[in-house]
């Protein structure tokens, strides 16, 4: 077992909250302390892989379970355009047994050889990784157009809950913050390695509201988007203000600075001064 310096679940979280532009009965709830961190994904540059006996395979180990018919629907499409060449489980895909499996009544992609039937190993020549990701790279489209849904979206989490209002209204509030381990249920806890909170993988040169820009996009809508944009360049002021403010404000950056980011900073720092 490794030993796993992650953050604690429980931090302080700067929030905000606006009407969806494009819908009244909708309201955006979105977690700035995630989505203005550096985390970026490092598969194939510092991942384990969520369990310690496949560190190759990042966070594909259990496979992909589609979020509706629409998600199997696309994923099928972009079936069809992989090669042999492309894909290293393309006849195992296009066998009887075929490229998805039922799990407790619902479609999700199949697991073989301990992974993902899309996930390449390392010594394929086209690459490890996604063969989805990695087509639609060569192809030139965004990557999240033909992924699952759940894969283009962890470690960004889209939730949805109705709130009753005093006055008998109501209306849908949309969540989008972080996928930590409490996202993958109470198996979560017990991944042997995991990003979102790991110092070792905030260590983007984008925050993740710029980096996951087509992904939040597509989660919320172009003029939502732009909404979140606005805010998130303004708690980024207030970060830099507080870094500025002395110990007063040192004490307060954990709740606009997520705390993997912090970390990673000071590692960086460390290094700098050796």
């Amino acid at each position: 077992m490794w030993l796993v310096v992650e953050t604690a679940l429980e931090t302080p979280r700067t929030w905000v909250e606006f009407d969806n532009p494009d819908d009244a009965e909708e309201r955006f709830r979105c977690d700035l302390t995630w989505l203005t961190s550096s985390w970026t994904c490092i598969f194939g540059a510092g991942c384990q892989g969520i369990y310690e006996d496949a560190p190759d395979v990042g966070c594909c180990t259990l496979g992909a379970h589609f979020s509706d018919k629409d998600d199997l629907k696309n994923v099928r499409a972009a079936v069809r355009e992989l090669g042999a060449d492309e894909w290293q489980y393309y006849d195992e895909g296009h066998s009887q047994d075929g490229w998805r499996e039922k799990e407790d009544g619902d479609w999700k992609t199949r697991v073989v050889d301990g992974a993902c039937i899309f996930h390449n190993r390392p010594g394929f020549p086209a690459g490890a990784g996604c063969a989805l990701h990695q087509h639609a790279i060569l192809t030139g489209v965004p990557p999240h157009t033909i992924k699952p849904d759940v894969c283009w979206q962890l470690p960004i989490r889209r939730t949805y809950r109705t709130v009753e209002q005093p006055d008998e209204t109501s209306y849908l509030e949309i969540s989008i913050g972080e996928y930590d381990r409490r996202g993958w249920g109470p198996g979560g806890h017990d991944l042997d390695w995991y990003c979102s909170g790991n110092p070792e993988a905030h260590v983007g040169s984008s925050p993740v509201y710029v980096s996951n820009e087509g992904e939040l996009r597509h989660l919320m809508g172009d003029n939502a988007y732009d909404e979140l944009a606005l805010r998130c360049e303004a708690h980024l002021l207030q970060a830099t203000a507080l870094r500025q403010a002395g110990p007063g404000g040192r004490k307060l950056l954990p709740l606009f600075v997520h705390p993997a980011t912090l970390l990673a900073e000071e590692a960086a720092e460390s290094r700098k001064a050796k």
